[in-house]
Formats: C-alpha cells, sequence, structure tokens
C-alpha cells in the first residue's frame, strides 16, 4: 500500500506523471491525465489515505513504486 500523503505532495506527484490541472468539477476537483478524469478529493487539513491513492494510482496506470518515486 501507497504511504498517505498530503493534498500537496499528491497534486505534485500526479503534476510529475504528466497529469494536468486540478480543475473545478461538480463536487470534488479533477485532474486528467492520459484522456480521462481522475477525480481527486477535496483539499482538507489531513493527509489523503492508501486506499484513496491506490485508486488513482491505478486508474493512472502506473505501479506503486512508480508513484513513489515521482
Amino acid at each position: 500500500m501507497p504511504k498517505p500523503v498530503s493534498y500537496r505532495k499528491l497534486i505534485m506527484k500526479l503534476k510529475r506523471a504528466g497529469c494536468t490541472g486540478p480543475f473545478s468539477g461538480a463536487k470534488h476537483q479533477f485532474v486528467a491525465c492520459r484522456g480521462i478524469k481522475i477525480w481527486i478529493p477535496n483539499p482538507h487539513g489531513s493527509d489523503i489515505g492508501p486506499k484513496i491513492l491506490k485508486r488513482i494510482i491505478v486508474q493512472i496506470n502506473i505501479s506503486e513504486k512508480e508513484f513513489e518515486n515521482l
């Protein structure tokens, strides 16, 4: 499982993976990555947990190891 990261760190890693955004959505923001929209959690004070990170990693089609190294 990936380690929890802050919202800011998640956005930085997604941009390094080739995603653009974040853009405003209906209730949540999203990033555009490889032709798909990936919904991301709203910025809060706490870190983003491993379950949500795992879903995002699967959607952008990279390994957990690659994500950790971004």
